[in-house]
């Protein structure tokens, strides 16, 4: 009897990758890059399940391509805005992703972002680098304090409350928006609020709300508008949900104080990006969740998630949970 066939598009961690390797014939994509739409079509034809990334676009075509003999789809990430969610439940496919695991290696590095770019880490090592410190100065490389700053934060699922959590460590008036969390949580020390409120009141805003056609570029030119002039804005959500030419308005233009990204649009920047240009900005690439042991975990769930559906059974983490009404 043949063995299913899976098509893994990157090589995950070995943890992930010996359970794969253990049951079924697996095809991996070696480069470093993801695979053209023209390579993807090709490789994906007669597979009986797909384990991409969040940069492999996975929509109705790839889905057809495959064929009929696709039974799962296992996104090596919590977001799932690059699956059509939509086709893949009309075709009775299940989908899979990887949440919880990454909840605090995502609180954590959204802290140092935050961190960094209030105290002006990165501005001082190049300053370093460059020669230019000479003396110590009173004035030199003015940072933003936290202790008695208020945070604002976009979204309130697990990493919001997270991220909250570490606020109050450092003694910060937290405050969050999020419209399927209208009450306070119990034990964390965060107030809902309007968006607006949030935006005038933040010192400090960071974004944790999933991509979707409602949060796309939602803040925007309007958006920054409002906030203080001296507010700092983290973002390891994703890259979309900002507008990236109204933040390089409001940066360029001191509207904003500063800026720290651990997502972009698009990913990743090409270095003609007027926003590599910019001092006050800190840009990396897509490493929140880059901890050994979550990364671990990550290709685990995943692997966990993929075999479950070949066997034909429900998927441990299912974002379409109807496929098996």
């Amino acid at each position: 009897m043949e063995k299913p066939r899976v098509f893994v598009m990157r090589i995950i961690l070995e943890e992930g990758m010996r359970m794969i390797r253990d049951f079924y014939e697996v095809e991996f994509w070696q480069e470093e890059l993801p695979p053209s739409r023209e390579v993807l079509f090709e490789r994906v034809k007669g597979m009986d399940g797909l384990l991409p990334l969040l940069t492999d676009k996975i929509d109705l075509e790839v889905m057809l391509a495959a064929g009929k003999n696709l039974k799962v789809i296992s996104n090596h990430a919590v977001g799932y805005d690059n699956i059509d969610i939509t086709s893949a439940t009309r075709l009775g496919i299940p989908v899979g992703n990887t949440p919880g695991i990454l909840t605090d290696a995502t609180a954590d590095f959204t802290f140092s972002l935050l961190l960094s770019a209030a105290r002006r880490i990165t501005e001082a090592d190049r300053y370093v680098r460059s020669g230019r410190w000479q003396t110590w100065s009173p004035a030199l490389l003015l940072g933003a304090d936290l202790s008695g700053a208020t945070l604002g934060i976009i979204g309130f699922g697990r990493i919001g409350q997270a991220v909250a959590r570490r606020a109050e460590g450092f003694n910060m008036k937290i405050i969050f928006h999020d419209p399927n969390q209208i009450e306070p949580v119990p034990g964390i020390n965060a107030e809902p609020e309007l968006m607006d409120t949030l935006l005038k009141q933040s010192d400090f805003i960071t974004i944790h709300v999933p991509l979707s056609a409602e949060t796309h570029h939602l803040i925007d030119t309007e958006a920054f508008s409002k906030m203080k002039s001296n507010a700092i804005l983290i973002n390891t959500a994703r890259g979309s949900v900002v507008n990236p030419i109204a933040l390089y308005a409001a940066l360029k233009e001191k509207r904003l104080q500063a800026a720290a990204l651990d997502v972009t649009e698009p990913e990743p920047l090409p270095m003609d990006n007027p926003l590599l240009e910019l001092d006050n900005l800190i840009i990396c690439p897509h490493i929140a969740s880059a901890g050994s042991h979550t990364r671990a975990r990550m290709s685990i769930m995943a692997a966990e998630n993929l075999i479950a559906g070949l066997k034909g059974e429900r998927l441990p983490n299912c974002v379409n949970p109807e496929v098996y009404i």
